[in-house]
């Protein structure tokens, strides 16, 4: 799932439009967003910036990206490619059976993309937030005109992340029911309590206008200043379907849409205040699936759990890294609960307060691994992977990048973001790589 709300899916919208009341609406929320069952598919979702091959500084006009985007599309690919409102590309694949399964599809997909890309002169670049230009919308659709509207409300976050953030999200299954360390709520708590170790390693957006912004991930800023209400998580006080139920339908919502015609853009309705009043229309369970791909919080259930934390990695092949990583931490038992012990002390930074928005999550952002806290953690969950990824089935090659990141950047306390920092301005755009 992208950044940024789609359409109905075939999957989402196959029922008739009826209205519900409450109730049935909460029911409907705890029943579909959490799936679970023995932990076995793993998924990924990867975007990228575009940019012009010749001079990555330059601006790709609208014109040149919809010629290369008609030329993509047919491109015969097994993961889902759309496009975010920026022009960003992005992946999606389907539900792969096994860690190395969901690498080789992707791979070759993107090595398909890139092929189609260079014909026009253009490639793809993994930065979490685009250095260079400000936002700029590419697409112009009633549900983009009702986003911006929406997020300007908040200030100028929401252009920018609509329009020059870029991310890599990990889906991953959400677990027994039953307790333990593949149990749904062990995962649900520990992909928060993961979730600060992955933004400092994987850090990878600290300019904005060629300058740095004060935050190795520039992108988590937007995030976070984007609100509690859109971008923030649940309490996790209570049982995840709880906690998520009532967080959905305390949302406000982010437009009500129409056949035709500009979308409504209500300003502070929840959909709990929808539900009630059922003005101007009594919302129906595809309202309800489309303003669950409006929120946008850092571990977001869609039957799975989805990830959406971690930057956009530099390289043709660095999503590998916090793929494998997160993949072995989550779905091999002994990582599991390895990296559990390891990042559940840090719960105290949080003040018990909902990712993003506690200094926790804030203190990743801004200094990454300069944090010590922070960097121990991330030695240790990162030792714990290498020893599972064998296990589940990893190539050399996998594990290979993964021990080079890990010496690279997390035993030296960087990221990603620091090599970007450490390039004069003038040569920054030579030295970025597709």
């Amino acid at each position: 799932m992208s950044d940024t709300p789609s359409d109905c899916t075939p999957g989402d919208c196959t029922k008739p439009r009826t209205s519900l009341p409450e109730a049935e609406l909460e029911a409907l929320v705890r029943g579909i967003c959490f799936k679970t069952g023995p932990p076995r598919r793993i998924g990924v979702e990867v975007e990228w910036l575009v940019h012009e091959l010749s001079s990555p500084r330059l601006p790709v006009t609208p014109e040149r990206l919809a010629a290369a985007y008609a030329a993509l599309r047919t491109v015969p690919l097994k993961s889902a490619l759309t496009v975010e409102p920026g022009g960003q590309l992005e992946l999606s694949s389907q539900p792969a059976d096994s860690l190395m399964e969901c690498i080789g599809t992707v791979s070759a997909d993107l090595a398909a993309v890139r092929a189609a890309l260079a014909e026009h002169g253009l490639g793809l670049v993994g930065i979490g937030h685009d250095p260079w230009h400000p936002p700029r919308r590419y697409l112009h659709e009633p549900r983009y005109d009702a986003l911006e509207t929406c997020l300007d409300r908040t200030g100028p976050a929401g252009r920018a992340m609509m329009c020059t953030s870029a991310s890599v999200q990990v889906c991953v299954d959400a677990g027994h029911e039953e307790p333990g360390p593949l149990g749904l709520g062990r995962r649900w708590s520990f992909a928060h309590q993961l979730g600060p170790v992955l933004v400092a390693a994987f850090a990878n957006s600290p300019l904005a206008g060629s300058e740095p912004t004060g935050w190795l991930s520039t992108r988590q800023l937007l995030w976070t200043e984007i609100g509690k209400g859109r971008a923030g998580g649940p309490s996790l006080d209570t049982d995840p379907r709880t906690a998520w139920a009532r967080h959905v339908l305390d949302a406000p919502v982010m437009c009500i849409r129409r056949d035709s015609g500009p979308w409504d853009v209500p300003e502070g309705l929840t959909f709990r205040e929808w539900a009630r009043s059922g003005a101007p229309r009594q919302p129906t369970r595809e309202d309800l699936d489309y303003h669950v791909s409006t929120l946008f919080p850092p571990v977001r259930p869609r039957g799975h759990l989805e990830l959406r934390m971690i930057d956009a990695q530099p390289g043709e092949d660095g999503w590998i890294v916090p793929l494998a990583v997160t993949t072995a931490l989550f779905d091999d038992p002994e990582a599991a609960e390895t990296a559990y012990r390891v990042v559940k002390p840090l719960a105290e930074r949080t003040l018990a307060l909902p990712a993003p928005h506690n200094p926790l999550w804030i203190d990743a952002a801004r200094h990454g691994l300069a944090d010590p806290e922070l960097h121990e953690a991330a030695i240790a969950c990162f030792a714990a992977a290498l020893e599972a990824l064998p296990r589940l089935g990893a190539t050399p090659e996998v594990t290979d990048a993964v021990e080079t990141y890990l010496h690279r950047y997390v035993i030296r306390g960087r990221c990603p973001a620091d090599d970007l920092l450490d390039r004069t301005h003038g040569s920054l755009g030579k030295e970025i790589r597709t």
